[in-house]
């Protein structure tokens, strides 16, 4: 795609007022690309999508209103972050993922194709893999998922793959574990949360009593599970790359994003308390279901291929800059008098 024409055209993020999507739009917009939201708010926030971006509250899967906002705002690619993302929801309620990831996933295709859209960023994950044959896991490696939400991540991938395949769509699937840190204007706000370093620093901020551990038998140097940590600014810049990878004629692919290094939970929970200077209390409860004891990925393909490297490599950088936004937005996007009691405790 030619310069004048990437300045015509925008990029539609589903899930644009989200954690990352959030931090994607900005760095759209840092890159002088036209950046668009689709959201329902389920997840997000309206707060955290900029007055200059229009915004178009719905769902994906309403295909007509899909079409009619990627045709009005001239949308050349988009970015896909609206799936259903929780390994333990998708346990208890595996229909759930597959109404969110699947077939509301493949409105989402057909709407996209039916508009014209040519290139499409996938924010998979790499619970894709299940139980690792190999650490740091690689792309080739067998994808046998362990869970519900895997297994409709990759579902999405191949109906991706198959309906680009048809309609002369290219895409990049981003396979990656966990999303941390923050940028100076957005980070990670949910209700209720479940990721283990906001948790964590709530109970340094004083609004939780302990952190939850959940299994401390696993085989491992210190029995928690080790998991690969990645800051959310290089996750957007890695979507950056991929968008451009593909206007300039890159095929359909599929990369893992990741540090090749895992951390432990028992080594977040001690980072934190070194980098906010506060007790952190951990309490030990049962292995949750489907939670592979190591889940580490290589990130040499995409390195090669795209040249993406990351910023902030290390955890405490990671935990820091969650901390700082944290800090200055104790109760996310919301003012405190408008949460719900529970989520003031």
């Amino acid at each position: 795609m030619s310069p004048s024409s990437q300045s015509r055209s925008s990029i539609c993020v589903i899930g644009g007022a989200g954690y990352i999507g959030s931090v994607a739009v900005e760095a759209l917009i840092a890159a002088g690309r036209r950046a668009v939201v689709y959201d329902n708010l389920s997840k997000g926030h309206r707060a955290a999508v900029p007055e200059e971006v229009p915004f178009i509250f719905g769902d994906h899967g309403d295909e007509a209103l899909l079409k009619k906002n990627l045709e009005k705002y001239n949308c050349s690619a988009v970015m896909h972050f609206s799936a259903s993302s929780l390994v333990g929801e998708s346990m208890k309620n595996p229909l759930l993922y597959y109404e969110n990831n699947v077939i509301k996933g493949l409105a989402l295709l057909r709407a996209s194709s039916a508009a014209g859209v040519r290139h499409f960023i996938f924010s998979s994950t790499a619970a894709t893999y299940g139980e690792p044959v190999s650490i740091p896991i690689k792309e080739d490696d067998p994808a046998i998922p362990t869970n519900p939400y895997g297994n409709t991540k990759l579902a999405f991938e191949r109906m991706l793959r198959d309906f680009g395949g048809m309609c002369g769509m290219r895409s990049v699937s981003l396979r990656y574990f966990n999303a941390a840190g923050a940028t100076e204007r957005y980070g990670e706000a949910h209700n209720p949360e479940t990721h283990l370093i906001p948790l964590t620093l709530q109970v340094a901020a004083g609004r939780r009593s302990h952190i939850t551990v959940f299994g401390n038998d696993y085989p491992t140097p210190d029995g928690s599970c080790i998991r690969d940590y990645i800051h959310v600014a290089d996750l957007a810049s890695a979507h950056i790359q991929a968008l451009e990878y593909l206007e300039n004629d890159g095929e359909t692919s599929v990369f893992n994003l990741g540090n090749g290094k895992g951390f432990s939970v028992f080594e977040v929970i001690e980072t934190a308390r070194k980098v906010t200077g506060c007790d952190i209390p951990a309490e030990i409860a049962e292995r949750r279901a489907g939670d592979p004891a190591i889940l580490v990925a290589s990130s040499e393909r995409i390195k090669k291929v795209l040249g993406w490297q990351p910023q902030y490599p290390q955890l405490e950088d990671i935990i820091a800059s969650a901390w700082r936004w944290h800090s200055a937005h104790p109760y996310g996007y919301m003012p405190e008098r408008k949460l719900p009691e529970a989520a003031r405790r």
